[in-house]
């Protein structure tokens, strides 16, 4: 009860416009959203695992499932009509603090934070921001600093280019300065909507677990209006567990760094944005890979040793800059790397079993006013096999999901 309470007094907030006066500088919020209609049709399957929400946060396809008289249970198909992505956001102006100006954000929106929870209403973002002539320092929930908000997939899918692209959203701490027209960042992250696995599945206490906070390092290079370029390096450790099976402390970690860079380029008729990652147990950042036991050093108190899953990671998305009629294209490749060392237990993870995946999706809006009509075709591959002592997966066979999406989206 108290719960729907404070979703009412939030949407109710939404529904006011609030200013004030603060020794003659003007402080508020200012609210936006959108309500969106997401029509699904699938060609085949997708679970729980593979596509979040009732397969509306789609990855890839399931792979196959034989009956009896060897009938692919997974090529069926599948539709859906949902609305959950429909969101509320505030954006905060203040008055003036220690030298800097001040700005916050407040986002929600209704895609829940699990399966039981569909329609639940979510926090996506909570951010402050202080910004000083060089130096900005944002403290709060926002987009993982992996996850560049000037060049990132224009897809009208919710998956926004995953899971060949970081996605999540992380609290952090993040501090940018200026160099002249050069940027460098650092930010220190924690987890909570999006996690890591390990023996206990899905949760943030592997990372909060090690002692430390995931750790990022970042450049952006602009050259004129025409392109920008970032790179960026990131750094996690997790501590799979506390205590062994054989009820034993155990404070082994296991460290993964992924890699990064990014180009921007923006012309007048199209812009395109390519991005390539090189990720270590990227599970929590919706991409393909993970971690796995590699020794027992102890067989009485089953002490283990870990690697890491790793992948390559390519896309590039162009779209026209048209204000009535947009077109769009994005293409993803995935690679399964495999492992640094040889696997001898239970790996974690995500799709650890796909030696590659392949994704294209070309896309149209048409947009009048605040109304947009868009249509999406995304086709996605994933070449499912037999997972190897080094992580490698053969004997793969193809399987391919043919996604037809149609949207309304109304802004306000």
């Amino acid at each position: 009860m108290k719960r729907e309470a404070f979703t009412i007094l939030f949407i109710t907030g939404f529904c006011m416009s609030i200013e004030a006066q603060d020794a003659g500088q003007t402080w508020g919020i200012k609210f936006s959203g959108y309500v969106k209609t997401d029509i699904i049709y699938d060609t085949r399957q997708t679970s729980a695992a593979n596509g979040i929400r009732e397969g509306h946060f789609y990855l890839y396809p399931d792979d196959v499932l034989y009956d009896s008289d060897m009938n692919d249970l997974n090529a069926n198909s599948s539709f859906h009509i949902l609305n959950i992505q429909s969101r509320l956001r505030g954006d905060i102006t203040g008055p003036d603090a220690f030298g800097a100006k001040t700005s916050g954000a407040i986002e929600a929106e209704f895609f829940g934070t699990g399966e039981s929870d569909l329609n639940g209403f979510r926090l996506r973002h909570a951010y402050v921001l202080m910004d000083w002539p060089h130096v900005t320092l944002l403290t709060g929930q926002y987009w993982h600093p992996m996850f560049i908000t000037e060049s990132f997939p224009g897809t009208i899918s919710f998956n926004t280019g995953a899971p060949f692209t970081p996605f999540s959203r992380n609290p952090q701490v993040r501090i940018t300065g200026k160099l002249g027209a050069v940027s460098l960042t650092a930010a220190a992250w924690s987890e909570r909507d999006f996690v890591s696995s390990g023996p206990d599945g899905n949760s943030n206490k592997y990372l909060r677990n090690s002692g430390i906070p995931g750790l990022h390092f970042q450049v952006r290079i602009p050259a004129g209006d025409l392109f920008t370029a970032w790179a960026g390096v990131d750094y996690k450790r997790l501590r799979p567990e506390i205590r062994t099976s054989a009820n034993a402390e155990t404070d082994v970690m296991v460290g993964s760094v992924s890699a990064f860079a990014n180009i921007k380029i923006k012309t007048k008729p199209v812009h395109i944005a390519i991005m390539g990652v090189y990720s270590q147990n990227a599970s929590d950042m919706v991409m393909i890979g993970g971690y796995a036991v590699s020794e027992i050093t102890d067989e009485v108190n089953q002490f283990k040793k870990y690697t890491t899953l790793n992948t390559a990671n390519l896309w590039i998305d162009v779209n026209t800059t048209g204000k009535r009629v947009a077109f769009g294209i994005f293409s993803g490749y995935s690679k399964n790397l495999g492992s640094g060392d040889i696997i001898t237990g239970t790996s974690y993870g995500r799709g650890n079993d796909i030696d590659h995946l392949f994704r294209i999706s070309p896309r149209i809006t048409i947009t009048e006013g605040k109304l947009s009509f868009a249509g999406e075709v995304e086709t996605t591959t994933a070449a499912y096999g037999t997972i190897g002592s080094e992580g490698r997966v053969s004997d793969t066979h193809n399987v391919t999901n043919i996604r037809l999406l149609l949207s309304v989206i109304y802004r306000f």
